[in-house]
Order: structure tokens, then C-alpha cells, then sequence
């Protein structure tokens, strides 16, 4: 029901990115192509459970009408709550929480304005995938963890991660890993090898372009991110990273009271404090990796952490309760903060308006509707030719449903990319790079364009001008000129 109430609430504000998804589902589903524009194979979906998620549920709509990709992200949603509400369930039953918890760990998740703000990208999808490893990492099920890690990884490639932080850190895993490994391959494994043997990467091309756009964001990185989010929208990041700043002290505090003095109270939150620290690492990697601060980049560490807090604190009123020498008062505060803190955020919300206008964390050139107005104008006008795209490409490319270029549609333009952050890279990623597009094919050519869709600010002027406004840059304009 959560589920559903925040997807009517942002449905009509989508982001850019979310439509590059929506897009390549679309394509799929009609088309029987892997690509943002039909003809053209590309790359750039960083999510292949999602597009393939979407692109199914895309068919059965097709089935009992025409194909409807936001639709079948509604439904999407829908599941992913359920999943929310599923995982928590059985992390309550083992670690004997109350039902509180389970209430506030699903409502951090589904009501956090950085993960409503990118609806439409993997943003649900992580949180399912990661809670489903840790509850089969609580209840010892290495076989069904093996399956989940496959699936973790097929959501996003860096969620390995975390497969590996939570199986090696749970002796039940630990001890069956062969099973687990196997079973992760199995069903990971046949996408991947498709990818790099027939679209030749193994890793999407988002990774190399998102690291050459990390420039745009100068001085701020990966790291620093927050803080630069914080200058901009400060009660959004307070309620959207206090959860998992709490946790990352929870967690100190745990590791401290299991290792340092041996404390046996809370033995079985190994599992997600696991979880927990593979959210940690995963900052760190990411920071490593020198991508730009994309608000979905920091779902998978936000939501790990926060979901320690929730059990953690869970966990203590749980042992408080049993043991009467013990006060209840503290562990129920402490819980309590997190209802708050979810409270805060489907607070700040519902002061964007109801539904959306736009996301809460925004910074596309016009609003979904106005894109959405250009690119079917816009299809109308081409008669079948093709544009440049003006540097965001996926609602123009949904519902203009022509031929848009840039390096997440055309491979010709991915691979000058490919060539120059090779180039670029220290010995040691250009080595991976290598090896990642070892079977790409480099003679390809970027494509040329017969229009050219450029971005200006003010109003808009003189004919095949279109008008757009954005809760981020205010009053501008598209105009489509000739020639490449």
C-alpha cells in the first residue's frame, strides 16, 4: 500500500535517468531490443534486472492493452514494497523484533526523498535485493543466498559488495560457499556473458561515461557529495542521511560491545551489521572510483545503514524487554528516533506537493511534463530523421520514440568515450577497462545527426523553439536546428 501511495505521489516527476530506464524497457518489450532508440544496440543500462523487470511487466500491459512502461513501473513498486515488507518480516521473526521496527525500517526506505527523487532507476530494487541477502544470511540459507547475490548483482555489478561482505561475515554461508557460488554464477553469470560476448562489456557504459561527467560537479566528488547536496537542500539530507549516519554509529557501538568486550547479547545481528559495513565499503569504493555525487549513488550505503539502526535498536528493546533488571525507556527512544526521522521525511515530502511537480532532489532542464510535450512534438516534426540529443536523452527519447543520439543511444559515440577514459585511467583501471571491452567493436562510428536539439535558457524565440521550465533552472528553451 506504501508502495503504491509514493508512486502516485511521483509518478508524473520522474527524472531524466529514470526514462533512460522506461526507455530501453520499452524498446524491449516492443522491439526485442537491448537500446534507449529502436535500431540502434547500446549499452548504458546500469540495471539489467530492472530494464528486464520492467520490460516484462511492460508485455503483460501490452497483453491486455497497449505497452506501458510507467504503468509497469507502478507495479514495480508495488512488488518492491511488498518485497520491503517481506524481508522485514522475517528479520523480525529471527532477531524477535517488534513490529515497530519492521513499520519504520520499510518506511525509511520507501519514504526517503533521495530514493523517491530517482523512481524509475534501481533505487527500490537495491534495498529488496540487499534485505533478501541478509534475511537468507540470518535463517542460514546459503542456497537462496547464492541466488539472491546473483540477483543483487544483476541489479547493480557494485552490489558485489555486499554479496561478499555478508557471506563471508556468516559462518552458515561461510561454511557452504561452494553452493552459494555456484548458485550466484548460475544465475548471474548467462546475462553478463551475453553482454560482453554480444554487446562487448561485460561492465555497462555507464560507468565510463559517469566517470568523464564527474568533472561537471567540480570541486565536489562522490565523497564530498553530501555536503554539496546539504548546501542546496538541507532538511532533505538531514532526513535522508541522519538514518544511516545513526546506523554507522550503531554500528561502532555493536562492534565495540561484540569484539572488544566480548559482549554475547546481540550475536545474531551479524548478518546486518554485515550489510551494515558492505554499505561502507561501498561509499568507499565508489569514492575510489571517482564517479560524480548522482543522488542514486548513495541508496545502497543510505539504506544499509539505516536498516542496521532499525534492527539494531529493535534488537536492544527486544533484550530489554526480556530482562527485567534492563530499562526499556532508552531502546524505545532510540527507536522512536527512526519512526521520526521517517516521519521527517514523508514530511518534507509532502511539501513538495501533491504529486510531485517535481522530485525533491532535481536538476534536469525542464519538468517530465514539458519533456514529455517536446519529445512527442518533436517526433512529430523529424519525419523520421535524426537529432542530437541536448545532453539528457531518456524522456525525449520515450516519448519522441525517434532516432536521438548520444553515447547512451549510439555505441559510435560510447566508444569515443570508451577510447578517451582509457587513455585517461591509471595502469590499473585501464588494464580492467581493456579487459571489460576486449570484444567491443571499435571501428564503429558515432553517427551523424540531421538536427541538432540544443538548450538555452529565457524564453524561447523563432520557429521549431519549444518552452520548458524546470523547479532547478528556472525559464528556458529547446530549439532544433539543422546539421550536425
Amino acid at each position: 500500500m506504501l508502495g503504491a501511495a509514493v508512486f502516485l505521489l511521483v509518478r508524473t516527476s520522474l527524472t531524466d535517468d529514470g526514462y533512460i530506464t522506461l526507455a530501453y524497457a520499452k524498446n524491449l518489450a516492443v522491439h526485442g531490443e537491448w537500446g534507449i532508440i529502436p535500431g540502434e544496440p547500446a549499452n548504458s543500462a546500469t540495471s539489467p534486472l530492472n530494464v528486464l523487470l520492467l520490460a516484462a511487466l511492460t508485455l503483460v500491459t501490452r497483453i491486455v492493452g497497449s505497452p506501458h512502461p510507467v504503468v509497469a513501473l507502478g507495479v514495480l513498486t508495488v512488488l518492491s514494497g511488498a518485497g520491503l515488507g517481506w524481508a522485514w518480516q522475517r528479520i523480525g521473526r529471527v532477531l524477535a523484533l517488534p513490529p515497530a521496527a519492521g513499520v519504520a525500517g520499510v518506511a525509511l526506505v520507501l519514504l526517503n526523498p533521495f530514493v523517491l527523487s530517482a523512481i524509475g532507476l534501481e533505487v527500490l530494487l537495491i534495498p529488496v535485493v540487499l534485505l533478501a541477502l541478509t534475511v537468507c544470511a540470518l535463517e542460514g540459507r546459503a542456497a537462496w543466498f547464492g541466488v539472491a547475490g546473483g540477483l543483487a548483482v544483476l541489479t547493480r555489478l557494485d552490489l558485489v559488495v555486499f554479496v561478499v561482505v555478508i557471506g563471508v561475515s556468516t559462518p552458515a554461508i561461510r561454511r557452504r560457499w561452494r553452493p552459494a557460488a555456484g548458485l550466484a554464477a548460475l544465475t548471474a553469470a548467462p546475462w553478463f556473458l551475453v553482454s560482453w560476448l554480444a554487446f562487448g562489456s561485460f561492465v555497462p557504459d555507464t560507468l565510463v561515461i559517469k566517470q568523464l561527467q564527474a568533472g561537471v560537479f567540480a570541486p565536489w566528488s562522490y565523497s564530498t557529495g553530501p555536503m554539496m547536496y546539504y548546501l542546496g537542500w538541507p532538511v532533505t539530507v538531514l532526513v535522508s542521511f541522519l538514518p544511516a549516519l545513526v546506523g554507522v554509529v550503531a554500528l561502532a557501538v555493536w562492534a565495540a560491545a561484540r569484539f572488544a568486550v566480548r559482549w554475547p547479547e546481540f550475536p545474531a545481528l551479524g548478518p546486518v551489521a554485515a550489510l551494515a559495513g558492505g554499505g561502507i565499503l561501498h561509499y568507499l569504493a565508489y569514492s575510489f572510483l571517482g564517479v560524480g555525487p548522482f543522488h542514486w549513488y548513495y541508496v545502497a550505503p543510505v539504506t544499509a545503514a539505516s536498516t542496521f539502526a532499525v534492527a539494531a535498536f529493535g534488537t536492544w528493546y527486544a533484550q530489554a524487554r526480556e530482562r527485567t533488571a534492563w530499562r526499556t525507556g532508552p531502546p524505545a527512544l532510540a527507536l522512536g528516533l527512526t519512526g521520526v526521522l521517517a516521519l521527517g521525511a514523508a514530511a518534507v515530502d509532502a511539501a513538495q506537493g501533491l504529486p510531485w511537480p517535481s522530485p525533491v532532489v532535481f536538476g534536469n532542464w525542464a519538468s517530465a511534463r514539458d519533456y514529455a510535450r517536446v519529445g512527442t512534438e518533436l517526433g512529430a516534426r523529424l519525419h523520421g530523421a535524426s537529432v542530437a540529443s541536448p545532453g539528457e536523452i531518456g524522456t525525449l527519447a520515450y516519448y519522441c520514440e525517434c532516432a536521438i543520439i548520444d553515447e547512451f543511444s549510439d555505441r559510435g559515440h560510447a566508444v569515443e568515450l570508451i577510447r578517451k577514459r582509457i587513455e585517461l585511467a591509471n595502469p590499473l583501471m585501464s588494464l580492467a577497462l581493456r579487459i571489460n571491452y576486449h570484444w567491443l567493436d571499435t571501428s564503429l562510428e558515432p553517427r551523424r545527426p540531421d538536427y541538432r536539439l540544443q538548450y538555452g535558457s529565457g524564453p524561447a524565440t523563432g520557429p521549431d523553439s519549444w518552452p520548458v521550465r524546470s523547479a532547478a533552472k528556472g525559464d528556458g528553451h529547446f530549439t532544433l536546428t539543422p546539421g550536425p
